[in-house]
Order: structure tokens, then sequence, then C-alpha cells
């Protein structure tokens, strides 16, 4: 398979991912928005979380969870939507551009952005399960009475690991633009 059949195929996943997670973002603003007008519609939330007793027991810890979880998704997809932008600008006989190291340098950021956001979402259900708060979730139909927890950490962990990687990618790409741009005065 030829790289730039490769690009194509990445960029249509990443519009995919990208929509997906605009469609995700729009549900969960607008299901917590309603669910903070009238608590009843906090009972389900997006994917059969009922976050009900979160509601009517501390509507602020309620809007911390909401907030936390739209805000993380929304970084996601902007670093979906710039992993976009690399694909459809990226020139391959000339992939060391100042415009592609910028775009790496900002999904760096954002990824460090997302990973300390989520480690700081999962300290803040930890704190609220201390607190004894339950979130109800339905599976099969069925009702369970779990311990209320959304686990963040796992993707904190990874999207630190991530803008460390990415990172390290900006960096040599600045130094493949320098030694670029040192080339074409030699020649």
């Amino acid at each position: 398979m030829k790289t730039q059949q490769l690009i194509s195929i990445l960029k249509f996943i990443f519009w995919i991912v990208f929509i997906t997670l605009l469609i995700t973002i729009g549900v969960l603003v607008f299901n917590f928005g309603l669910g903070s007008i009238y608590p009843e519609n906090a009972r389900i939330i997006y994917l059969d979380l009922d976050l009900f007793k979160l509601r009517t027991t501390d509507i602020r810890a309620f809007w911390g969870v909401g907030s936390l979880s739209i805000t993380i998704l929304s970084l996601h997809a902007y670093i979906a939507y710039l992993a976009i932008k690399i694909a459809t600008t990226g020139n391959l006989k000339h992939p060391f551009t100042e415009a592609t190291a910028v775009l790496i340098s900002k999904i760096s950021q954002l990824a460090l952005g997302c990973g300390v956001i989520s480690i700081i979402a999962d300290r803040y259900c930890k704190r609220l399960i201390k607190k004894g708060f339950e979130a109800d979730l339905t599976l099969g139909g069925q009702r369970i009475v779990e311990t209320f927890e959304i686990d963040f950490t796992l993707s904190g962990k990874e999207f630190l690991f991530l803008a460390a990687i990415l990172f390290i990618i900006a960096k040599v790409f600045q130094r493949g633009i320098e030694l670029q741009i040192e080339n074409d005065l030699t020649v």
C-alpha cells in the first residue's frame, strides 16, 4: 500500500473519530444541561450512566463531573481535528514544514493538557467516592447500584505518554526543518 493511500485512509478514520466525538460532546452538553434543569433527566446521561443521586445531592459535583467529561472529550476532538489538518496539508515531497511542526507541537501540548485534566478528573471522582456518592448503571436491562466512579486514570496516563512522544517528534521535526533550510541554501 502506498503512503499516500495510507494517509487517505487514516484521514478518513480521523474524520469518523472527530465526528463521533462531536456527537458525543453534543449529547453530553445537552443531557447535562437538561439534567441540571430537570433532575429526573439525570437518570440517563449517556450510555446508561445514571447520575440522578449525584444531581439531587450536589449539583456542583454533578456539574464538575459533566464539565470534566466534556472538557476531556473536547480536547480529544481537537486532537483528532489537528491530525486531520496534518494529513490534509502534509506534503510527502517536503514533509519538514513549519506548519506541520506547529501542528505536532499543538497536539503534544493538547495531549499533555488532556492527560493532566484526566488525572484531575480521576482524583475528583475518587473524592466523590469518599463522600459516598453512587451511580446507577444499567447492564442488560438490570439496574445495578455501584460506587460512583468514572475511570479517567487510564486515558490520563496514556495521554501523558503520548504528549512526551509527540514532544520528541516535534523537536525532530524542528531539526528537520533547520536541515532542510540549510540544504536549500547550499544548493
